[in-house]
Order: C-alpha cells, then sequence, then structure tokens
C-alpha cells in the first residue's frame, strides 16, 4: 500500500508524528479545501501564521545571543534574509515538500508545487504542526539544525560591518562622516599592533586596536557606536 504524502515527508523530516493529521493539515493548500472539503474542512493557513511567529522568534533569540555588539538594524536585515519567502521555499525544496502538498486541481495545473509562496507557507505551517505536536523545545533544536548552515554562513558584512553602522548612524544624526586616525604603530613588521582613533564632530568618539589597519578601524568604530549611545 503506498505511503501517504504525510508519512513521507515524516521520513524526510526526520520526525514522528504523535498525530499525524497535524501533518496533513499543514500540507493542505486552500484550493483542496475548495474542492474536496469532505477530505479537508480546512488548510494550513492557521499553522502558517504559528509557523512564522515561531521561526521568526527562534532566529531572533538565535541572532540575538551569537551577535551581543550587533545593533537592532544589523539584527532585523540578518532575520530578514533568513526568513524571506525565497529561502523558505528553498528549504521546503530541500525537503521536497512541494511533492507532497495537497493542491486543488487547478493550482496543480498551474505549476502550483514549485511557486516560491506555497513552499515558503507551507513550510510555515509544517513548522508549526512540528511545535504543536512535538513541544517547543524540540522544534526549535529541530529549526536551529534545519537552518544551521545558512545561520553559520551569514554575510560578514551584515554581521560585523561597524565603520558602515557607525557612518549610518551618524550621518542620519546630521553630522559629517566619521574620520579614522592612526595614532600608534608598535611591533615588529610581522607582528604590528595599530591603534587606530574616530574622530566624530571634531572630537574622538573611540579607539580601538589590532593586528591590522582595517581591524584597528572597526574595533575603534564599535567603540564610538557603544560610546555615543548609537549602537
Amino acid at each position: 500500500m503506498p505511503r501517504s504524502p504525510e508519512a513521507k515527508l515524516e521520513h524526510r523530516l526526520g520526525i514522528e508524528f504523535k498525530d499525524r493529521a497535524l501533518l496533513k493539515l499543514a500540507l493542505t493548500h486552500r484550493s483542496y479545501v475548495h474542492e474536496a472539503p469532505a477530505d479537508a474542512p480546512e488548510s494550513n493557513e492557521r499553522l502558517e501564521y504559528l509557523g512564522d511567529a515561531f521561526l521568526g522568534f527562534v532566529v531572533a533569540e538565535h541572532l540575538y545571543g551569537r551577535y551581543p555588539d550587533l545593533a537592532e538594524g544589523r539584527l532585523t536585515a540578518l532575520r530578514s534574509g533568513l526568513v524571506r519567502s525565497a529561502t523558505l521555499a528553498a528549504v521546503a525544496g530541500e525537503l521536497d515538500l512541494g511533492e507532497r502538498l495537497y493542491l486543488g486541481h487547478g493550482e496543480e495545473t498551474s505549476g502550483g508545487r514549485t511557486r516560491e509562496r506555497n513552499l515558503a507557507r507551507g513550510f510555515e505551517a509544517v513548522l508549526g504542526a512540528v511545535l504543536l505536536d512535538q513541544g517547543y523545545a524540540k522544534a526549535k533544536r529541530w529549526t536551529l539544525e534545519l537552518f544551521k548552515d545558512r545561520l553559520e554562513s551569514l554575510p560578514p558584512g551584515l554581521v560585523d560591518d561597524f565603520k558602515s553602522l557607525l557612518q549610518e548612524r551618524v550621518q542620519a544624526e546630521g553630522s559629517p562622516p566619521p574620520v579614522y586616525r592612526t595614532v600608534r604603530e608598535e611591533g615588529p613588521d610581522h607582528d604590528r599592533d595599530f591603534t587606530v582613533e574616530v574622530i566624530v564632530d571634531g572630537a574622538v568618539a573611540g579607539e580601538g586596536s589590532g593586528p591590522s589597519k582595517q581591524k584597528a578601524e572597526r574595533e575603534a568604530a564599535r567603540a564610538a557606536l557603544a560610546n555615543l549611545g548609537l549602537s
């Protein structure tokens, strides 16, 4: 006897559901409800809502703990990149979720199994089902494992570009761009140590040190953000 779509997905997810009906609900597109209301009286939209909120929180909490010096704007940018529709659709594709969706005939024939919106929303609904069926702790561990590679390969420019962030902040206050000044170089050529000051509005706003001018400037910008209350 062929396995149901939800049974196949269980294997792909690596999760055995206590209530497999929740997983079927997560796979049920509204178009299927319209065509087969006896088999599916409800679509996955409520589970999608729950999964969306849960995913946003799990990612936000992870980023908050991993990057304690990162400003709110940068954290928001990182989270948005991780939970945007295209990313979720890609994750859904890796799980072969599109093949498991319950779709109406019209949605099926118009390419609904590969449509980004259906894949992203379907993934959020599945996540909502995992949360309800497995509990918060297990759902969180599963989510972080699923997003592990993406969380570990975040764009460095978004993560630690303190110089750009400082420039954005001071110019938003109506001030000219920061100026960096090397005030000290020490050590032999193979092991130099640079100290840099950053000037904002004519005054030293922060100081930083590092094995290169670039890293020293980055640390000076980080210090300035904290000293000026702009982080």
